[in-house]
């Protein structure tokens, strides 16, 4: 075997090098912000830092609802550690139709879109309720850590 071969590796498979998350010091971190608690994605509701103790670190004491379940967390960590930041990306859809518990959606470009699921609470009876009577319905469809799930909408009648 010469040298070149035993360099050359078989990828499988390779990503476009997106992360989920990314590091920031616990330090930098901010009040309607985003950080991730025991490996779920929450928005920052409160925030207090602690003193330095005698031999000791500055603390952040942090509170956070979970962007998908409104599930309440809380953490906390030394100021100079650092913490994973979800990658939170929300797009507009316009809604297509619903089909068997799954919205049928188009982006701006065209493209369609329909393995978003319909919400199953007061949001997902309102965007149905809404899809009857308007000529468009908007959803707005947040993703964060390889999750999906429609977050807002707006009716609008042309």
């Amino acid at each position: 075997m010469s040298d070149d071969e035993q360099h050359n590796q078989q990828f499988e498979q390779a990503s476009a090098g997106a992360s989920l998350t990314f590091p920031m010091q616990c330090s930098a971190l901010r009040k309607n912000g985003h950080v991730v608690i025991k490996g779920r994605p929450c928005k920052i509701v409160e925030m207090s830092t602690s003193k330095t103790g005698k031999h000791g670190h500055a603390k952040v004491h942090l509170v956070g609802v979970d962007i998908f379940t409104d599930k309440k967390m809380e953490d906390i960590s030394p100021s100079t550690h650092n913490m994973d930041v979800p990658n939170v990306n929300r797009t507009e859809y316009q809604l297509l139709g619903v089909d068997d518990g799954f919205l049928n959606l188009m982006n701006t470009d065209g493209g369609t879109k329909d393995d978003v699921k319909l919400p199953d609470n007061k949001l997902g009876e309102e965007i149905l309720a809404g899809f009857e009577v308007a000529d468009t319905v908007m959803v707005t469809v947040t993703a964060a850590m390889g999750e999906e799930q429609v977050t807002s909408f707006k009716v609008s009648n042309q």
